[in-house]
């Protein structure tokens, strides 16, 4: 499946773009991993959004992209989430490959913080992110901080 990409600030998204990117984030988030939690938290303002649409125009891969100093003292990925119909096609890694390159091309380089899903530390460390600090909980799911340096 291949993928067109976009990065837009807030303010350059269509009310399209952003309704598709809500819905998504709650399809995942909120229904499938079954976790009451305030998704629309003030920082969608201050991010960019990049965007994986498919052929069709779906969007089917999303990451919020910030710089140093807004999530975390690094800059930082968030929000990492591919369409579960859009699964099994190595997206998830191709998704993050662009959420790096694309930090680098707005921020310059320089090391990204996460907080990742526990289970999905090999994941990132696969992109040389590292474990910082203690797990902890994040609306009853374990997380860690991982940065890249």
């Amino acid at each position: 499946m291949t993928l067109t990409w976009t990065s837009k600030p807030f303010h350059a998204l269509t009310l399209t773009e952003l309704y598709a990117l809500l819905q998504l984030r709650s399809e995942v988030f909120v229904v499938e991993q079954t976790c009451a939690f305030q998704d629309i938290d003030g920082q969608d303002q201050v991010a960019y959004h990049l965007l994986g649409h498919s052929e069709e125009g779906e969007l089917v891969a999303y990451t919020r992209l910030f710089g140093a100093g807004i999530s975390y003292p690094e800059a930082s990925i968030g929000r990492v989430v591919v369409s579960p119909k859009a699964r099994r096609f190595g997206l998830g890694r191709e998704l993050l490959r662009q959420s790096i390159a694309a930090v680098g091309t707005l921020f310059g380089e320089q090391p990204i913080q996460i907080g990742a899903q526990l289970y999905l530390q090999d994941f990132y460390e696969s992109f040389d992110f590292q474990q910082v600090g203690e797990g902890y909980l994040e609306d009853g799911i374990p997380h860690i901080h991982m940065v890249r340096a």
